[in-house]
């Protein structure tokens, strides 16, 4: 019985190492291609028991949202999305709490994102 759960609980540390790796090379080639898209600003936000929030949007020389992505999620079955009512948006018409009124996680992580450097 002990080797059963020793067996069990060898898989499933297994089975998340590849499942996280496989998270992470999404994230990296969405992020990739953000960055080939003008000037970004990135966010995080989220806690241990929380979802957590990775935001990151790209300008381009107008100062305009050309790109965003935007992942979420406690597991590792969570996938970088886009928001697209975001393109196109000036930089200083930018509010995180009028974009995401009931979410405080990602109105954190876009706050951040907009504190890049010109």
């Amino acid at each position: 019985m002990v080797s059963a759960l020793i067996t069990v609980a060898a898989i499933a540390w297994l089975s998340q190492l590849a499942l996280g790796g496989w998270q992470i090379r999404q994230f990296n080639q969405a992020f990739d291609a953000l960055c080939q898209r003008g000037r970004v600003g990135v966010g995080r936000s989220g806690g241990r028991f929380k979802p957590r929030v990775v935001l990151a949007v790209a300008f381009d020389k107008q100062d305009c949202v050309c790109d965003t992505l935007l992942m979420r999620g406690i597991t590792v079955f969570a996938r970088p999305a886009k928001i697209n009512h975001l393109i196109g948006v000036k930089r200083e018409e930018l509010e995180p709490d009028v974009i995401f009124p009931h979410d405080p996680a990602c109105q954190n992580a876009l706050s951040l994102a907009l504190k890049m450097k010109h």
